[in-house]
């Protein structure tokens, strides 16, 4: 706790200072941050409320990217948390939330005239940007999630996964930013009083940002990046569908031709560029990414149809074709380099939940695109209603996916032997049945043993054994096992609705407390619900109404972030498409670049 409230002294005095630059800035008591802001405005030929706020929002969006990534990494090979400082990317996450909200309130409080088509009014002398609005508000509800999160660890134990309520905050907050400084570009767009060309650093920026938008939709895959999932697979093409067709569409329709493929190969360049830094180079668990480039070539194929002409189909049907062709070149990718391919069995149930997605995204990508071109939205009742339509059904494919069944009758007989192995490191291979032979069908999703949390000098803390069937409900391990120290071993199964697992060794952990799961040379084992495992930290006495409460609070936070944009896109595209006054259509705004 004391680290907590260092932290958020730290934070108070760091916004103090913010809060008085920005006053003496308003009152013109000091000028070094507007001369600093219009001479960034010069060298990237964009409003000074622009071009300083885009700078700091993308250099603290990757600092956050990283750390996310190095965090799960983390908590992944070393196990949970200290402290909320004692985890070294966690600092990298706060400075990086931090900025994110930082780049919204300097482009609030930068501009003294009315900024953009759709200004935000304050005070009768004070208007605001709308994406710089929405940046700030971003921020402000990922940076909320860091404390909160420690508040509740010690309500309910720490919760090892990267869908707790808290951190879906965190993530939430950054990905969603994206469409914040895609919107704060467009407007500083539209307040140029000429249209000069972009300067090849601008339009680099740009295509940044629609990778971006790949990479900040895409955080909630990371789990299964690294195959520590603690959901079924049937999430993970429903995941990579939805964020192609939207965000492809979008680079698509705002850049031109090419644009879907050189976001796409923008989003692998600084993924890899993450996944190398903390993988080879940190010494954490390595972890793989979706390329996006089977997607992106379906829609750069279909933009050369008459189809891009009406965006809303254009969307929809982009979505289809992204939901289906581009999943199947995707699934190469991830059949090539991921831990667990996605079975032939599976693909029924997985393009029962993409396809929908896929479409509405589509949808949502394409009226985000127009938003961001400048041609006129479709009736609010109608835009609201596809917005609407479409959080309804991400809702309803998450209830189905979260939907499991728990085989708790059934049992698992493992046998141990013991291989050459360092003093105090006992490594064993395993033969496995099964009982009863038949609860696990041909081709199941994973029957697979995973030993995690083993310390990163430790195979980097992560081993995961894909079993080879040698009969009906009859597995052997494929590689050495550890059962000791504190790797945290367990026999995972997920065929279906079925998810479920057996214990195969766990170390006493006295600050839970828990006692020690042994690896004993034979064992009968019942099947359980494998959160109880992978999850041992969470506290089973927590009241589950208040948990149930938390999860539902933060829903609706985040469902009044995503309102929030869908006004702030609403607002601006109202006000650009909107008839002019004919002294207006003397001096017309240029169009966007």
């Amino acid at each position: 706790m004391s680290q907590v409230i260092g932290l958020s002294v730290a934070a108070l005095i760091i916004t103090l200072i913010m809060l008085a630059i920005g006053w003496a800035h308003r009152t013109r008591r000091i000028m070094w941050l507007e001369k600093f802001a219009d001479w960034l405005g010069v060298k990237f030929r964009r409003p000074s409320w622009v071009a300083l706020p885009v700078l700091v929002y993308t250099t603290s969006i990757i600092c956050a990217l990283f750390g996310f990534i190095w965090d799960v990494s983390w908590h992944i090979g070393e196990g949970r948390d200290p402290g909320p400082l004692a985890n070294p990317a966690h600092y990298f996450i706060i400075i990086g939330l931090f900025g994110i909200f930082l780049g919204g309130m300097i482009a609030i409080a930068l501009p003294f005239d009315e900024p953009g088509p759709a200004p935000v009014r304050i005070t009768d002398n004070w208007h605001a940007p709308v994406g710089g609005v929405l940046m700030a508000g971003c921020g402000m509800y990922a940076l909320l999630g860091f404390p909160l999160d420690d508040i509740w660890h010690r309500i309910f134990g720490q919760d090892v996964t990267l869908w707790g309520p808290t951190h879906l905050m965190m993530i939430g907050g950054a990905g969603l930013s994206l469409f914040s400084v895609l919107m704060l570009e467009y407007e500083g767009g539209r307040a140029l009083p000429d249209a000069p060309p972009e300067k090849p650093f601008v339009k680099f920026l740009r295509y940044l940002s629609c990778g971006g938008l790949l990479i900040g939709l895409s955080v909630y895959q990371i789990e299964f990046d690294f195959g520590v999932q603690q959901f079924r697979l049937a999430f993970h093409p429903m995941m990579i569908a939805g964020v192609a067709a939207l965000a492809l569409i979008v680079a698509r329709m705002t850049l031109g031709k090419g644009a879907a493929i050189i976001a796409a190969l923008f989003a692998i360049a600084l993924r890899g560029a993450v996944a190398f830094t903390v993988g080879p180079i940190l010494g954490a668990p390595h972890n793989w990414f979706p390329l996006y480039l089977g997607p992106a070539l379906v829609v750069e194929i279909l933009a050369l149809t008459p189809l891009f002409k009406r965006p809303i189909v254009f969307g929809a049907v982009t979505g289809l074709a992204v939901g289906t062709v581009g999943l199947w070149l995707e699934s190469l990718w991830i059949g090539a380099v991921y831990h667990y391919p996605w079975p032939t069995s599976m693909w029924g149930e997985a393009l029962a939940m993409a396809v929908p997605v896929a479409i509405l995204m589509g949808v949502c990508g394409a009226m985000t695109g127009m938003v961001l071109t400048g041609q006129p939205l479709p009736r609010r009742a109608i835009g609201i209603s596809l917005v609407a339509a479409t959080v309804v059904v991400i809702g309803a494919t998450v209830a189905n996916g979260l939907h499991i069944l728990i085989p708790s009758q059934n049992t698992a007989t493992i046998k141990l032997t013991e291989l050459p192995s360092d003093p105090g490191k006992r490594m064993v291979s395993a033969d496995i049945q099964i009982n009863p032979p038949d609860m696990i069908k041909d081709d199941p999703d994973w029957v697979s043993i995973t030993s995690w949390q083993g310390k990163m000098e430790n195979n980097r803390g992560l081993i995961i054994d894909r079993l080879q069937r040698v009969g009906p409900g009859h597995y052997r391990t494929t590689e050495p096992i550890p059962v000791w120290g504190t790797w945290k071993t367990l026999l995972r199964v997920q065929d279906g609705y079925t998810m479920t697992a057996v214990p195969i060794y766990e170390p006493a952990d006295e600050a839970i407390p828990a006692p020690e799961v042994p690896a004993q040379p034979e064992m009968t084992r019942p099947f359980v619900f494998e959160n109880t495992i992978l999850q041992r930290e969470r506290d089973p006495s927590a009241p589950e109404w208040l948990f149930t409460v938390g999860s539902i609070l933060v829903l609706i936070f985040t469902l009044m972030v995503i309102a929030a944009l869908t006004w702030g896109a609403g607002r601006i595209n109202g006000e650009v498409t909107r008839p002019k006054r004919v002294e207006e259509q003397k001096h017309p705004l240029p169009e966007a670049a």
